[in-house]
């Protein structure tokens, strides 16, 4: 099973990989879930399950959980307030709304996403960002 630093080393090496909408190539292009995606081929292996197109107002248009429920597929849901490094986390945008960006906590108080404009990078796990922080989930095997 993989460590949690092996899971924060690989999600390192991402940085500075374009954004692209439904990517998932590291050094190419990737959004927040290809991220997520590319950690996971890296430390497991084939992805669990295909992903279906969509449109960059799935969460909007829909409103579901989408997101939230397909984690809960094969992560492991964890208390948002327990979080620990190697973590992954799901934001909402506003109140109300389903949450629809991921990211990969690397500290206790910094994490790593993609975002529409902008190359994968590190960001403060700010007050701004608490706020919207609506699930947390641990790859699978790791305590």
């Amino acid at each position: 099973m993989p460590r949690r630093d092996q899971i924060i080393a690989e999600t390192h090496s991402w940085i500075g990989t374009p954004y692209r909408h439904q990517a998932s190539l590291k050094g190419v292009g990737c959004d927040c879930l290809g991220l997520i995606r590319g950690v996971w081929r890296s430390v497991y292996g084939d992805e669990p399950e295909q992903i279906p197109g969509y449109s960059p107002d799935w969460a909007e248009a829909g409103g579901q959980e989408t997101l939230a429920s397909a984690a809960r597929r094969h992560l492991d849901e964890i208390d948002p307030l327990a979080v620990q490094p190697a973590d992954i986390l799901l934001f909402r945008w506003r109140a109300l709304m389903p949450a629809k960006h991921a990211a990969i906590l690397i500290a206790s108080d910094r994490f790593v996403h993609a975002h529409d404009g902008a190359a994968v990078a590190t960001a403060a796990l700010s007050p701004w960002w608490r706020r919207r922080l609506a699930y947390a989930f641990r790859f699978p095997g790791i305590d």
